[in-house]
């Protein structure tokens, strides 16, 4: 079996069946904000805990990815050939929060602002070692019934 890592700790849990975005909820002012942070970054606080994010939301915006980013801070292993294009995009959390993400749909055609998404690990790369590395991102839901 491959070993795998998160792209960075403390964005998602992992390895998880169910898989959650880690968060920070403010007892001050209740702002939450993602990724979690020992300050609130609504009110500079102290007091703000670790928090689990829904793992379903709604697509709020997206765009195209249609050429390589530059590296840094880019690190995809691909080059400016063998690039192909992806899609990125907010997805609204309940009513908690907005997260920008990649999303695993690549054709905009197939998209639609308001539609139902779920968060899933993906492979990102891989190190020299060859651990796979992991990251989170949002797919759309074929259904009603899945949210």
């Amino acid at each position: 079996m491959t070993e795998s890592r998160p792209v960075a700790p403390g964005l998602f849990t992992w390895p998880a069946a169910e898989p959650r975005l880690i968060a920070s909820h403010c007892a001050d002012c209740g702002a939450v904000s993602f990724p979690a942070a020992a300050d609130c970054a609504g009110c500079g606080s102290r007091n703000a805990a670790e928090r689990l994010l829904p793992d379903h939301g709604t697509l709020w915006t997206f765009t195209t990815q249609n050429f390589r980013p530059p590296s840094p801070p880019y690190t995809g292993q691909d080059t400016a050939e063998t690039f192909q294009p992806y899609t990125v995009g907010y997805v609204q959390l309940a009513d908690e929060i907005l997260v920008e993400s990649r999303l695993t749909e690549p054709d905009p055609e197939k998209l639609a602002i308001g539609r139902a998404m779920r968060l899933v690990v993906v492979p990102f790369g891989e190190d020299p070692d060859g651990t796979e590395v992991v990251t989170f991102a949002f797919a759309p839901l074929e259904t009603a019934e899945e949210v």
